[in-house]
């Protein structure tokens, strides 16, 4: 899957060990940079991308605190571009450790996932674009709404749609991951006791690491624990 990085962050690993709770989400622009309102003053933003759900949605890498994940709050499609605008929503505390978030993007009807898709996003005062390869098969209607799916967003790490509540405690954590012989199987902690999540229904994102899948390998995703009956057995988008 062919996908592009505007800029590459350093310090990943100092910055993921110190977590420190700040009263407001800043925007990825608002650390740098000019505030005269100029065009100059854009941020690059690094930017990564995958189809999900049959094609009907993509799913977005950018990388920030890892309780405060951006929505999409804007969304078009022209002249074979998606155009998409993020958002944190209402300052909220956030943790200021810097790891990759997804956030879901569903799509117009008139996008054709077997097609090439430029995607440019506007997350506060930064901009970056990625380039997402289409995928023969995909929009075929093969795979039902309102089930889980999953695709390859880098050589190690997996991009899963679940359906559930949107409190975002309550989406499934990988208690363990486990890669043998052509299928990945990802075991979920299952929720507190006392945990209380909303009673609503929609998509929830979440990223898996996975940790010795080998290149160009077709694998089957199972999921496990977390309320999944039996073991939920999800075809994988694409490579690593």
């Amino acid at each position: 899957m062919a996908r592009h990085l505007t800029t590459v962050l350093t310090g990943f690993g100092a910055a993921a060990a110190s977590v420190l709770l700040l009263a407001g989400c800043a925007s990825p622009g608002s650390a740098g940079g000019s505030t005269d309102g100029s065009d100059d003053a854009a941020v690059e933003l690094e930017l990564d991308a995958t189809w999900l759900d049959d094609g009907r949605v993509v799913g977005l890498v950018t990388q920030g605190s890892s309780t405060c994940v951006p929505s999409a709050t804007d969304v078009s499609y022209e002249n074979g571009v998606l155009s998409v605008t993020l958002d944190d929503g209402e300052a909220q505390a956030c943790t200021k450790d810097l790891v990759p978030r997804l956030s879901l993007v569903s799509l117009p009807e008139d996008v054709d996932p077997t097609a090439s898709l430029e995607i440019a996003v506007t997350y506060g005062d930064a901009v970056g674009d990625t380039d997402l390869d289409g995928i023969a098969g995909l929009g075929s209607g093969s795979a039902e709404e309102g089930t889980p799916s999953a695709a390859w967003v880098g050589d190690d790490e997996l991009a899963l749609l679940t359906w559930g509540s949107s409190s975002r405690a309550c989406y499934p954590v990988a208690e363990s991951i486990v890669v043998d012989d052509g299928v990945i199987t990802a075991t979920m902690a299952e929720p507190a006791a006392d945990q209380v999540c909303t009673s609503d229904y929609g998509p929830q994102g979440s990223l898996l690491f996975v940790d010795g899948a080998a290149d160009d390998t077709e694998y089957e995703l199972v999921l496990t624990g977390f309320g999944f009956e039996g073991d939920v057995r999800v075809p994988i988008i694409g490579t690593p």
